[in-house]
Parts: structure tokens; C-alpha cells; sequence
């Protein structure tokens, strides 16, 4: 590609590249469900977590005192900025780890990158942004892998450890206890209203690249053993995986859900992504509600999010209780 000034190049819109945005470009749940089912991976007696649950990583006992912990994860901009999607991409990408209970303790970066079309400035900066969360976290990154994709992709492979007996797994859910978020949902209606008119909204950007570490130990210590982050699923989606994986069903109270600044407001003018809806549709069928509970309620609800929160299934000191579990099955919205 030619060499663009300074000016040329931050005046480059990321998410004019990519169909989606962040999570939202998932492969839908029900079709990706229907794409694995009947493969079952490599089961053996050392691994602790494998496919079965559709959790966040997997984990391998290696020792009696310990298991090791392998996910990845990468997507299309989810912001203009480069410095700051990568800054999203790699908090995601270490929230699976965090997710299970789990400290991370070495990345690899995954990178599609455009090349005729924009500038190895701009990928350099999506970098750097990773490499600054993972110092963070105190993650190494060692490398990675690129090819030459029509559209840029980032995000990172990331390994790390877990106490066996301390792991936190999405099939582990008690009835009668307790439901907590630990980050606000809408940040996918603020996202696709970024990506279609150029606003930026920091409240998003600093939910987003905010790590999982503080909340995962918190639970850990609490004794907690069920949990998830809500990511590309929504909170309706993951919620679901979690109820089904460990055969009880949930209760939301909906005021009791915490909203980023403007996502509401973007709900009422339309900012909402075809993967919100995508969420809400699979799992409409497994939910129940009362009167006062409206289509738009359930789409925050299943709205997409990029480097969500955790969803535990036990209380987690300075976060909300937005609901508990319950015995059953489905998830009724109050």
C-alpha cells in the first residue's frame, strides 16, 4: 500500500472494514451449536473442561494442584481507534481465562491484516494496544501468527493456570443462589452506533478494556463455582448456556441490571446489531416474562457484548445481584 501521512491515516475508520463489530460478528449460537455437535475433541481423564459445556476454556489437569487453561479469541474492529481495539481484543481474549478462575500467563497474538489496503502503521497500533493489557494483567505476549485477510482481524491466544479444585465452569450452577454482573450491559448498542456514525463513546471504551482479574479472584475467594463472561451471546445467551449446562433455571430482575451511559438511549433510536437479535431469537423460546417486561428490555438483554463482564452464580462483593437461580429449567425476565 502506498505510504499515507499522519493525518491520512488516523482519519481511517477500522469499522468501515470489517461486516461486524467485536462479538457481535459471532458465528450465531444456534448455528454454530449445530456445526459442532457430535464432535466430542479428544476426551481423556485429564481434561477437566472439554467441549461438552460449551465453556469459556479449555483446562487439562497436569498435576494433581494444578491445571492448565488454553482459549482463543479475535475479531473484526469493534472501534475506530487502533490503539483501542486492541486494547478491547486482548482484555477479551484474557477474559476467558479469568472466567474460569484462572490466571493468565502467556499470549499469542492472531492477526488478518489487509495489507494492500491499510497501512502496517495501523496494525502496529492494534498491537500495542494488546501488549499494554497484557502488561497489565502481567501476560507476556510471545509472538503470534498473521496472514495477509481481506478484512483486519485481531486477538489473541492465551494460556493459563487454575487450582483443579478451584476452577470456576459454567455447568456448576446450584439452584437458589444468587446471580451477580460485573460490568454494565450495552456496550454493543454503543458499539454499532460507533461503527455507523462515528460517535465515540468512552464509557464503552473503558468498560471494555477494563480486565476480569479483580472480579474472578473476588468470586474465587468467595468460594464461588459457576461462572461466565458475557460476551457475544449476550446475557440472555450465556445465562442460557450456564442454566443448561447445570440443569437449573434462573430469575432476572431486570431493574437491577446495570446499563452503560446512552445504551438506552441507543436501544430507542434503533442502534441495535443483527447478532442482538440473532440472541434473542435462540433463546425466546426458553424465556418467560411478565407484562411489564418489553421486546426492548430483551434486546438489552441479549445485546451483544464485546469483553463483557462475568455472570457468577454466587455473590461478588462491589457488583449487583441482578437475579438467582432457580430450580427447573429457562430463565423468566421480572
Amino acid at each position: 500500500m502506498t505510504q499515507l501521512d499522519d493525518d491520512a491515516v488516523g482519519a481511517l475508520r477500522l469499522t468501515g472494514y470489517a461486516h461486524g463489530g467485536g462479538c457481535a460478528c459471532k458465528i450465531p449460537p444456534g448455528e454454530l451449536e449445530d456445526a459442532v455437535r457430535g464432535l466430542m475433541g479428544q476426551p481423556a481423564a485429564d481434561v477437566l473442561v472439554g467441549l461438552d459445556s460449551g465453556d469459556d476454556a479449555a483446562a487439562v489437569l497436569v498435576r494433581e494442584d494444578l491445571a492448565v487453561l488454553s482459549t482463543a479469541d479475535f475479531f473484526t474492529p469493534v472501534v475506530d481507534d487502533a490503539y483501542d481495539w486492541g486494547r478491547v481484543a486482548a482484555a477479551n481474549a484474557l477474559s476467558d481465562i479469568y472466567a474460569m478462575g484462572g490466571t493468565p500467563i502467556m499470549a499469542v497474538n492472531l492477526v488478518g491484516w489487509p495489507r494492500e489496503v491499510l497501512p502496517t502503521e495501523l496494525m502496529t497500533e492494534v498491537l500495542r494496544g494488546g501488549l499494554s493489557i497484557a502488561a497489565e494483567a502481567g501476560c507476556p505476549v510471545i509472538g503470534g501468527h498473521s496472514i495477509d485477510d481481506p478484512e483486519p482481524k485481531y486477538g489473541m491466544a492465551v494460556t493459563g493456570v487454575a487450582h483443579p479444585d478451584r476452577l470456576l465452569r459454567n455447568d456448576a450452577a446450584q439452584p437458589g443462589l444468587p446471580i451477580t454482573l460485573t460490568k454494565p450491559l450495552g456496550v454493543g448498542l454503543l458499539n454499532n452506533r460507533h461503527k455507523r456514525t462515528g460517535e465515540v463513546f468512552p464509557e464503552a471504551v473503558a468498560t471494555m478494556t477494563a480486565l476480569n482479574r479483580d472480579a474472578a479472584e473476588a468470586a474465587v475467594a468467595a468460594g464461588v463455582r459457576a461462572a461466565t463472561d458475557v460476551t457475544g451471546f449476550g446475557l440472555l445467551g450465556h445465562l442460557y448456556k450456564m442454566c443448561r449446562a447445570s440443569g437449573v433455571g434462573a430469575v432476572i430482575d431486570l431493574a437491577s441490571v446495570p446499563v452503560v451511559e446512552g445504551a438506552r438511549e441507543s436501544l430507542r433510536e434503533g442502534f441495535v446489531s443483527g447478532g442482538t437479535r440473532r440472541n434473542l431469537d435462540w433463546v425466546r423460546p426458553h424465556l418467560g416474562f411478565g407484562s411489564g417486561v418489553t421486546d426492548d428490555d430483551l434486546l438489552l438483554l441479549a445485546d451483544a457484548q464485546t469483553s463483557g463482564g462475568l455472570l457468577v452464580v454466587g455473590e461478588v462483593p462491589g457488583h449487583p445481584v441482578v437475579g438467582h437461580t432457580v430450580v427447573g429449567g429457562g430463565i423468566e425476565v421480572r
